[in-house]
């Protein structure tokens, strides 16, 4: 019964066209862009700890609503409980939580910089996994986007450095972890359709955070929190957590790992000017050569078989 389910879902569903995917892919820049202020103010207003479960527990119903009012729903195979509950940890708790938690002591443009590391990870692990293989020209290209991060981290007299130090390897965190999922989800992308993948993992990450959530709405000043950090909660659940990655879910099914991450190379720049506009974030200049080495070295690792 799961096998003729799965062929189904395969068989109606044709490969988009490359129009629809690179709409696809703009649409998730857009969303996981506007993210990044969205956590920033919405951390204005209420705690990580907070921010976090009540993110997954929206995330996880509203998803679990959608999964059930579905005429035909995908159940989850037994053989790929283990896969899912990875996808689970590293793709939501590992990657959504450190990055929210690295944005409270980071800046959106430095978490952004850190983000745009995931094509050179995802080439790493997908090595390693026997998936792509690595040119010298990627090699080439992955040590100059670590440089790129190098400079970026050249203290300057900016106050706080520390602080931000610690939320950049924080944020790294949520990289790797993105990394990871990225690629492990490319194993299940075609058993499953996107809305019952992301609805295993926005739930079970709802699930883990459950009692934490519980504790959270018990001891917070709900009346202190101004609209602003409300919206942010519900922008970050409903767009970055659902309609985000269940776009992304889709062009994973029609397109390599390493390409889907491509979307990075422009959200850095979308974050910079984003912060700029909305957050009185200025630019220095290490900031834009950190994020001009990063982007080239991840251009040369995507492209370096063109350049051996």
């Amino acid at each position: 019964m799961n096998t003729t389910l799965a062929e189904t879902s395969r068989a109606t569903s044709e490969r988009p066209t490359s129009l629809a995917l690179a709409c696809g892919l703009s649409a998730v820049l857009l969303m996981w862009g506007v993210n990044y202020v969205a956590t920033s103010v919405a951390l204005e207003h209420l705690d990580v700890l907070t921010l976090v479960a009540f993110r997954f527990e929206i995330a996880g119903a509203v998803m679990l609503a959608i999964y059930c009012f579905q005429k035909r729903r995908v159940p989850i195979e037994r053989r790929h409980i283990p896969i899912l509950i990875a996808l689970t940890f590293f793709g939501v708790i590992v990657n959504q939580g450190l990055f929210t938690t690295g944005l409270d002591y980071t800046l959106p443009s430095h978490s952004a910089i850190i983000v745009a590391l995931d094509p050179i990870l995802i080439l790493a692990l997908a090595r390693a996994m026997g998936i792509e293989s690595l040119s010298a020209g990627k090699v080439v290209g992955m040590a100059m986007a670590f440089a790129g991060i190098a400079v970026l981290e050249i203290p300057h007299g900016q106050q706080g450095q520390a602080r931000v130090l610690w939320g950049d390897s924080i944020t790294l965190g949520a990289a790797i972890g993105f990394s990871i999922y990225t690629v492990l989800a490319k194993r299940v992308a075609d058993h499953y359709d996107v809305i019952a993948l992301n609805t295993f993992n926005c739930v079970g990450a709802a699930i883990a955070f459950l009692p934490i959530a519980v504790r959270q709405a018990f001891v917070l000043d709900w009346k202190a929190v101004a609209w602003q950090g409300w919206a942010g909660v519900f922008y970050m659940a409903l767009f970055s957590s659902v309609a985000a990655y269940m776009v992304y879910y889709w062009a994973l099914r029609h397109m390599d790992p390493s390409r889907v991450a491509v979307i990075n190379y422009l959200q850095p720049i979308l974050v910079i000017l984003a912060a700029a506009a909305f957050l009185s974030e200025r630019p220095s200049g290490h900031l834009l050569l950190g994020t001009a080495v990063v982007l080239a070295g991840v251009y040369l690792a995507e492209r370096g078989a063109h350049i051996v």
